[in-house]
């Protein structure tokens, strides 16, 4: 009975895909074949224009562009597929037409997921689910196209959505509706896209033994899997040339299954499993799963002692969750798409160091560190490209970007050889450092070295969770430290706290604490006078320059500047000073508030300018950001006495407070910095917070002195914290009196020092920190 069963299934699956004989249609063959490359490049054959194609077109191209991770195409695919819909074009337009009014909303889910931002997913899901619910009639076409999958999709989404929140409670509530969908017969196959569904959700709250229990619940549907493919492809001829003709769901099947063995100690069955599905061709073109076999077979491999074969593995899961990432098109999705990726980075980095290869780890620390910029600027068109012919810039970056989204974003062979890399050359030649935002270009550590100034050291810090290492590099060579991590971020919170309040000595333990867990570990390693600290995470929050160790402050021994990547170095290395200090001095901008004056700032800029014959000073309602933008590029020293603005949510959205006027609000931001050109030495920010910025999922920090580099900028002077205003009128004013001797670093250093001789606390000198060229 069961054999008849299936056979009946399979004749009306086949008969609905064409009747006896009859070809189904090529881009039912490839979806349901898991063909999604060849998918997409077929149905982009088929459209010369997305504004006038119908949804049956439509439809295909937008799944493919889903399941390859083609973020940069699935949006506009799909904003383009909701035109269609709202103007009455609802269906694939087939006898066996299908309504594809919940499509936008389920694959929008799906992506937010993906980026993170699981509070979007949710809504995306719940809209539709709603519209499917609507959705009535007899549907005969391909099952992976029913409406009974697709609310099999929303139902799982959304609970995998909430689960994903942390929502236990709500995610069950989501699993019943999923389990409620209708998939009596003809729609039985539908049963591993409901298992699949459930189990997702349960890997999600870490429930990997009920995963597993439920995944093996569709071994029933062996039979169809061993007999009945070759029954559908021998009687019906529908030229799947051997081809899994079920693989748009055995592929996720296979590898949950696989997935929950491993993560229940089921090891050896789990590497076999995957194996066998990077053997399959299908598997590169499925974005949800390849990055993660990859990733997890690397770590069966380091677990079996296999530390070569580990880092290749982790190494070609990084190039996955790039090529996906380069084509996101949204500042928060781009950071938020890391999560937990950043683990791949972590293990590979990892292995490296244990394997003997500390420079390799470092150059992979600069590219998961690295990118926070790229991901935040990758949307934006109106740079700034420094002693560049702006038009071609402009057709370089047009051309880049219709490359990169005509490669298969799942196909390595293709994009390597794709004409995108040639752009990418192109664009590197006429514009080198916007060519460092746009393009994943991997930094060599050799080429680091060489920059280095003689006796200066670069101590870089990489951390995920409790592992934290310390990457020296000098002109000699690059070492590999491991510190201790566990609490970090509690330990700078503390000391960050005890800073604050300046009548307390309850800083000096915390800073004696966090000096020998950061730097006490390699003080034998650190011979040179200078340090180029590149922090990350939670460290960027730190002020180096106080640490302790018991006799004397980090300060004390070290010139210290800091930059947010050391392949930042590269693009300072060209940049010539001004041989005349022109100074445009801000103070103290009316801001329409009696609460953000600062007379001391007034001040303070002032008497700076006193010591420079070529100096403007705008002050009150003359401190405008049209001023800013309109003189800034004339004067070689910025200084901006004002308040900062951080928005840790929306960083291009942070920025300087200045004063309005009939062109502006007055607010200068961190995405406007992008888009300017300043041929300043030095820009110094003396306000709140102004060196802040947002730190995500282990990407590195992104804040306004970053911009200011972009924006061509030799060096930033810019405060961690709120500070004192009048230590910092005196602070100031001494920096600018030793910059007369030349050397910015240690100009500060004389400053904070001569600064910390009157106001001994840390809190009143130590906030300010150089970023950028000595």
């Amino acid at each position: 009975m069961k054999t008849l069963k299936w056979l009946l299934v399979v004749l009306l699956i086949a008969s609905s895909f064409g009747c006896f004989g009859v070809l189904i249609s090529k881009d039912d063959k490839l979806g349901m074949t898991g063909g999604y490359s060849e998918l997409a490049a077929h149905m982009e054959g088929q459209i010369k224009d997305q504004s006038s194609a119908d949804t049956s077109k439509l439809f295909p191209l937008c799944s493919a562009y889903s399941r390859l991770k083609e973020y940069n195409k699935l949006f506009p695919c799909l904003d383009q597929l909701e035109k269609n819909i709202a103007a009455g074009d609802r269906t694939t337009g087939r006898i066996d037409g299908v309504d594809v009014s919940a499509v936008p909303s389920l694959l929008r889910a799906e992506a937010y997921i993906d980026f993170g931002n699981y509070d979007a997913a949710v809504k995306q899901a719940t809209k539709a689910y709603d519209i499917l619910q609507q959705i009535k009639g007899v549907y005969l076409g391909p099952p992976f196209n029913s409406p009974a999958r697709m609310r099999i999709q929303a139902a799982g989404t959304l609970a995998l959505a909430q689960a994903l929140k942390g929502d236990r409670a709500k995610a069950e509530e989501a699993l019943r509706l999923l389990a409620d969908v209708d998939i009596s017969f003809p729609l039985n196959l539908l049963k591993t896209d409901k298992l699949v569904g459930q189990s997702k959700v349960y890997m999600a709250l870490g429930d990997f033994q009920r995963s597993l229990a439920i995944i093996k619940e569709d071994e029933e549907l062996d039979w169809f899997r061993g007999v009945g493919r070759p029954v559908v492809v021998s009687l019906f001829g529908i030229g799947l040339q051997g081809e899994d003709v079920i693989a748009w769901n055995q592929l996720p099947r296979a590898f949950i299954l696989n997935k929950s063995l491993y993560e229940t100690g089921q090891t050896q069955e789990a590497k076999a499993g995957y194996d066998k599905l990077l053997a399959m061709p299908q598997t590169k073109d499925n974005g949800d799963i390849y990055w993660l076999i990859l990733f997890d077979r690397g770590k069966i491999a380091e677990k079996e002692g296999n530390l070569k074969e580990a880092i290749d593995f982790y190494q070609r899961a990084i190039e996955v969750i790039e090529r996906q990432r380069a084509s996101i098109n949204t500042e928060a999705s781009k950071i938020g798409f890391v999560g937990n990726k950043q683990q791949v980075y972590h293990a590979l980095i990892r292995a490296l160091i244990t394997e003997g290869q500390p420079a390799k780890a470092f150059e992979y620390v600069e590219r998961s560190k690295s990118r926070a910029l790229v991901d935040l600027l990758a949307s934006k068109k109106d740079f700034a490209a420094p002693g560049a012919n702006q038009q071609q810039v402009a057709a370089l970056l047009t051309e880049l970007e219709t490359q990169e989204a005509e490669a298969r974003v799942q196909n390595a062979e293709r994009v390597r050889g794709s004409r995108a890399s040639e752009v990418k050359q192109r664009l590197k030649s006429v514009a080198p450092e916007l060519a460092s935002l746009v393009t994943v270009a991997p930094v060599s550590a050799a080429n680091i070295q060489s920059l280095l100034q003689p006796d200066e050291a670069l101590v870089e810090y990489y951390y995920e969770g409790d592992d934290l290492y310390a990457f020296i590099v000098t002109r000699e060579g690059v070492k590999g430290v491991k510190l201790e991590g566990a609490k970090l971020v509690d330990d700078i919170r503390q000391f960050r706290a005890a800073l604050k309040q300046p009548q307390s000595q309850g800083y000096v333990t915390p800073a004696q604490k966090l000096y020998a867990r950061l730097i006490k570990p390699m003080e034998a390693s650190l011979h040179q006078k200078e340090m180029l600290i590149v922090a990350h995470g939670v460290l960027h929050y730190l002020p180096f320059n106080a640490l302790q160790n018991g006799k004397d402050y980090l300060i004390d021994r070290y010139s210290i500047r800091q930059l947010p990547s050391a392949s930042v170095l590269q693009f300072l290395k060209g940049r010539q000073a001004s041989p005349t200090a022109r100074v445009l001095a801000l103070g103290n901008p009316d801001l329409g508030n009696p609460k953000y004056d600062l007379k001391c700032a007034q001040d303070e800029v002032v008497a700076i300018a006193k010591d420079f014959p070529q100096a403007k000073v705008l002050v009150r309602k003359e401190a405008t950001k049209t001023a800013f933008k309109t003189l800034g590029p004339q004067f070689s020293y910025l200084h901006c006495a004002t308040h900062g603005q951080f928005d840790p949510n929306k960083p291009l959205n942070s920025g300087l407070m200045l004063a309005k006027d009939a062109q502006s609000d007055g607010f200068l931001s961190l995405g406007e910095l992008y888009s300017m050109r300043l041929n300043a030495d030095l820009v110094t920010l003396s306000a709140c917070e102004t060196g802040l910025g947002k730190i995500s999922n282990g990407d590195d920090v992104v804040g306004l002195t970053r911009g200011f580099l972009y924006a061509g900028s030799n060096t930033i002077v810019a405060s961690l914290w709120e500070v004192d205003d009048q230590a910092t009128s005196h602070l100031m004013e001494e920096f600018y009196a030793q910059l007369k001797k030349g050397n910015k670093r240690e100009a500060l250093r004389q400053a904070q020092l001569a600064t910390k001789k009157k106001y001994e606390h840390p809190y009143y000198w130590a906030a300010f920190q150089l970023t950028g060229k000595i």
